[in-house]
């Protein structure tokens, strides 16, 4: 008995230990809860892409900055910071209470990209707003906005997609009229971005596949007569077809800088891809980026980054990329309900989507439409978001983790 009574102690004293370890673990877990590999991985693809982007931009800017060579790597950095404390801070919130602000965003987002439409431009491209001293892209906010939207929408209707007025004609409105805003810019690599994520959302919220097939079909038809009839950005055609052609063809160039701007934007790049063979031509030795190439810190960062790491160096950016993609896909799977799993799902793909129109184009595999490489190319506006959008995701993660305890 008495070998019992002692006993009793020392397990009591085990059980404390274990309650308090539990405890301790529950602290964390609400504390630092969200998916840490997803974080890691952000973070690596976030400091390649300041590093690139220094390399790509220092001489651009030393040139046409009053020779200061860090000006695109400091504002960036300095936006890339304040979307990390963006991301950390959106990743505590509960991402459930966005489910109010869906409509009121999306409609936000109309009127920003409305007010780029009567922005004054010398160049007739209207994607900024200004308001002072402050500048930003719109349409970085309606994508977010018709994510936001669509996963709210497919998450109170699931049951309902199936049908279609609920299913198809509803969403497809607010897709519709957010890419009409956007083309109008004109702005066609976020035209056909928004298109492929709104129709890849619904899609996968169980919209019948027939009715998406059929509005494509559409869609393309139209872009078609466009170009075919209409001659509608027939000259960028003809640069995505003939390259090398239209580069040295001096008709090209007789309507003014349009058309000289997209063969000599596309063959630079094509040159600096290859010149980067298999293994570059090292860390911050671009020759393209010597004024040759317009604005490297831009949509053709990319073929700086392959003409100084190679073909090894691109591959291991893409498979970052992927990496990345793969834990948002799985954090998405493991959320704790529709909206959350919708939520992750869209601002995952849109990242994936807008990584391979960008190598499309500078690979010229589709033709010149300006966009962006996510966390790499140089824009306040597009850090600032991306790093918000995804701690919603972290958020969802840390959603989920909070289920289990």
């Amino acid at each position: 008995m008495a070998s019992s009574r002692a006993a009793r102690p020392g397990s009591s004293s085990s059980a404390q230990e274990k309650n308090g370890s539990q405890l301790r673990r529950k602290f964390f877990n609400l504390a630092t809860g969200f998916d840490m590999h997803f974080f890691v991985l952000l973070m690596i693809v976030l400091i390649v892409g300041l590093a690139t982007l220094y390399s790509a931009s220092h001489v651009y800017a030393f040139n046409y900055n009053d020779g200061d060579s860090f000006f695109y790597i400091r504002k960036q950095a300095i936006f890339a910071a304040l979307g990390l404390v963006a991301m950390l801070g959106v990743s505590m919130v509960d991402y459930h209470v966005l489910h109010r602000f869906a409509l009121p965003l999306w409609l936000v987002s109309l009127g920003l990209l409305g007010a780029a439409l009567v922005m004054p431009s010398a160049t007739g491209i209207r994607r900024w707003v200004h308001f002072g001293s402050i500048s930003f892209q719109p349409s970085e906010i309606a994508k977010f906005a018709l994510v936001l939207l669509l996963a709210h929408y497919i998450s109170l209707n699931y049951k309902k997609m199936k049908k279609f007025t609920t299913g198809f004609v509803f969403p497809i409105l607010a897709v519709v009229i957010t890419c009409g805003l956007v083309v109008i810019e004109p702005h066609l690599s976020g035209t056909l971005l928004i298109a492929i994520l709104g129709f890849a959302m619904l899609f996968i919220g169980g919209t019948r596949v027939w009715y998406l097939g059929g509005t494509i079909l559409l869609g393309f038809a139209g872009v078609l007569f466009m170009v075919m009839v209409l001659g509608y950005e027939q000259d960028r055609i003809a640069v995505w077809l003939h390259p090398l052609e239209s580069f040295a063809n001096e008709i090209t160039f007789a309507d003014g800088l349009s058309g000289r701007d997209h063969a000599w934007q596309t063959v630079q790049s094509l040159y600096a891809i290859g010149s980067g063979g298999l293994l570059g031509q090292g860390p911050g030795n671009s020759r393209q980026k010597h004024l040759f190439l317009p604005e490297p810190q831009n949509d053709f960062i990319f073929s700086v980054f392959c003409e100084e790491m190679g073909l090894v160096g691109a591959v291991l950016v893409l498979v970052l990329f992927a990496l990345l993609m793969w834990r948002g896909f799985k954090i998405a799977m493991k959320a704790p309900d529709k909206f959350g799993c919708m939520l992750a799902l869209g601002l995952t793909l849109q990242i994936g989507i807008q990584v391979a129109i960008n190598v499309a184009v500078v690979s010229n595999l589709l033709p010149n439409t300006g966009i962006s490489l996510p966390f790499f190319s140089y824009g306040g506006t597009s850090i600032l978001m991306l790093m918000a959008q995804m701690g919603v995701v972290l958020s969802v993660s840390r959603q989920s983790k909070m289920e289990k305890l």
